[in-house]
């Protein structure tokens, strides 16, 4: 078979894309009678029929419309190729996908990952979300470069792949005014009887927190219990219970939730890894985020209460607990066979 003629091809494109051969000529500065004839090589070439005459215009046939997809990518391409060759400057956009486990609280995922949008490298982000072991599969097949997830790689699974450790906090007890006006005595026996609201059972510290309870002896009122760590503060805003969130975003979740700390619980510490397939970090956009995270996200003040010490107005500001975060090029990993 010969070669395809691209000539030809655009000209069947140009008139598939303005409907009628009359307005393709009028673009292309050429008689009917010639448009007509090369568009009938083409049809030859390929050996199908596509385009026939439909009333007084023409319409594709199933072949026509298959062959014009194609089209509109080789001149997608072709545009762009031109465009690269006008402009030397033209940076080549570096693909970055990220899967977040949906027990990662979507606040503290966007504080880590935004930083990828400003490096030097022009970056395209990609952001999927799902449950943890769904995402470890895309990353083993290099679908994903890297997830970031409540726990570090499953032992049980078989996967090759290094968790970085991004940094750990304790955690705060949030409450909407209304309801914090109710509560009665000091933290944490405030919390016995009063309304709480549950992460889901896929998160890591949703058994640490249950154990916490009886160990204290304390029996709060379960109203809910939700995968999506949003979902759960967009109740714990309504009012509807109590609820728990990393000390090192308390000001961010007091501030975006209009909610107040009633209580800190330090013996409970929620972790966050960088699951990837390489040992040592190259991608400009991974190593941001481990730094934002060393940097920012876990190196935090915030305004809580102890343990032992119920919130007020004038509480005095206690530090969230430094992250232990590995150097961002030879992060500790955790190596499964696979």
């Amino acid at each position: 078979m010969s070669a395809l003629n691209y000539k030809h091809l655009r000209y069947f494109w140009m008139v598939a894309k303005s409907g009628s051969i009359a307005r393709a000529c009028e673009q292309l500065h050429l008689t009917p009678q010639a448009v007509s004839g090369q568009l009938r090589e083409l049809e030859e070439a390929l050996g199908v029929e596509l385009l026939r005459r439909a009333g007084r215009g023409l319409e594709l046939t199933e072949a026509g419309r298959r062959i014009l997809s194609y089209a509109d990518e080789i001149f997608s391409l072709g545009d762009e190729l031109l465009d690269v060759a006008r402009d030397q400057t033209t940076r080549k956009i570096l693909p970055f996908a990220v899967g977040i486990a949906d027990s990662v609280p979507k606040s503290v995922a966007h504080r880590l990952v935004a930083p990828a949008l400003h490096l030097p490298e022009a970056v395209r982000l990609i952001c999927r979300e799902g449950r943890l072991n769904a995402l470890l599969g895309d990353l083993a097949v290099h679908r994903l470069d890297m997830v970031i997830a409540d726990r570090p790689m499953p032992t049980n699974l078989n996967v090759r792949g290094y968790s970085h450790l991004l940094g750990d906090s304790d955690l705060s007890v949030f409450a909407a005014p209304e309801l914090a006006e109710t509560l009665g005595g000091s933290f944490p026996d405030l919390l016995q009887g009063a309304p709480f609201l549950l992460p889901g059972d896929d998160v890591a510290i949703r058994a640490r927190l249950e154990q916490w309870f009886e160990a204290r002896h304390l029996y709060p009122r379960i109203v809910g219990e939700f995968d999506d760590s949003a979902l759960l503060k967009s109740f714990g805003q309504a009012g509807a219970g109590l609820f728990v969130a990393p000390t090192a975003i308390a000001a961010y979740v007091t501030d975006q939730y209009r909610v107040v700390v009633v209580g800190r619980i330090e013996s409970i510490s929620e972790q966050l890894f960088a699951i990837t397939t390489e040992r040592r970090l190259s991608h400009p956009a991974i190593v941001a985020i481990i730094q934002v995270a060393r940097d920012e996200v876990f190196r935090t003040s915030t305004p809580t209460a102890g343990e032992n010490g119920r919130t007020d107005q004038t509480a005095k500001p206690a530090r969230a607990r430094r992250s232990r975060v590995p150097a961002p090029l030879t992060a500790v990993p955790t190596r499964q066979k696979g």
